[in-house]
């Protein structure tokens, strides 16, 4: 297996699937990450970056995990019983003296769901039921903070985790069939969540590569539309990836604003209430 690898998603729907077959896992809100275990460890975003410097002090926990495993999960901060998305976006945009602060005062968890290697072997081919059999067995002698998601197939305990877990920051429910591989064409996993938010394609920004103001995104209707400013946060998660992204050019959006033209390859999560109206909050850079 190659790095970096490409991760499996999961398309939004509106019900969880009921049937024999199904699996459900709770949906954290935090940061995917995959983790390299080789000779050293590294943590891979969802979008092929290296974000082993930001999730340092999960790095050196995976280093107990055995050799030639890859894991993928969410890493996530817990602070007074719930998830803090905040302290996630804020730890993954840190650098230096800050960084370091923030690693020490909000240590992270990771919340593994898959198994795509152990031991050299590669599973992503295998079922469902397999993988999540060969994760619990990697991480038994394990501990906090590198942990396995809960699972069932039981639909009456998904309902109940769905209706439960929203108060410590769990999203949703992702659903997964026993038998499906780990494929990265298409999207062969469900997911429900509380608030709906969808993936948008960044076309271009506002503002310079170093200081954007705002991203322009191209929404799942085709529509271009600017989004609201960036949060600091946000902004300083998306400027290294603006900078040297190759000769500017200006375009429109629909409603006719004005930005700097930027080539494909960048997603971001945007709140998906108030697309209609082409009034985008990005959530987070994929």
């Amino acid at each position: 297996m190659e790095y970096p690898v490409e991760v499996a998603l999961a398309r939004q729907v509106p019900a969880l699937p009921e049937g024999a077959g199904w699996w459900y896992e709770p949906k954290l809100d935090g940061d995917r990450g995959i983790l390299w275990r080789r000779d050293t460890v590294r943590i891979q975003t969802r979008s092929g970056r290296d974000a082993t410097e930001q999730w340092i002090d999960i790095a050196t926990a995976a280093m107990d995990l055995p050799a030639d495993t890859v894991l993928d999960g969410e890493l996530v901060i817990w602070r007074e019983g719930r998830i803090d998305f905040g302290a996630v976006r804020s730890r993954a945009s840190a650098r230096g003296r800050r960084l370091t602060d923030l690693i020490h005062r909000h240590p992270a968890s990771y919340a593994a769901f898959d198994c795509l290697m152990v031991a050299g072997r590669d599973l992503r081919a295998r079922p469902y039921t397999e993988r999540r059999a060969a994760l619990l067995k990697v991480l038994e002698p394990l501990g906090p903070p590198l942990q396995a998601v809960p699972a069932t197939d039981d639909i009456d305990v998904a309902r109940v985790w769905f209706d439960a877990l929203t108060s410590q920051g769990v999203e949703g429910l992702v659903a997964k069939r026993a038998s499906s591989p780990y494929r990265t064409t298409g999207r062969v996993w469900d997911k429900v969540r509380h608030s709906e938010t969808v993936d948008a394609d960044v076309v271009g920004y506002t503002g310079t590569p170093a200081r954007p103001k705002q991203l322009a995104v191209r929404l799942p209707d085709g529509r271009i539309a600017l989004t609201q400013t960036l949060t600091t946060a946000l902004a300083a998660q998306t400027a290294p990836l603006l900078t040297g992204a190759g000769p500017p050019g200006r375009a429109r959006t629909t409603a006719g604003d004005s930005y700097v033209t930027l080539p494909a390859g960048l997603v971001v999560e945007v709140a998906a209430g108030t697309t209609r109206h082409a009034v985008v909050t990005v959530t987070r850079v994929r």
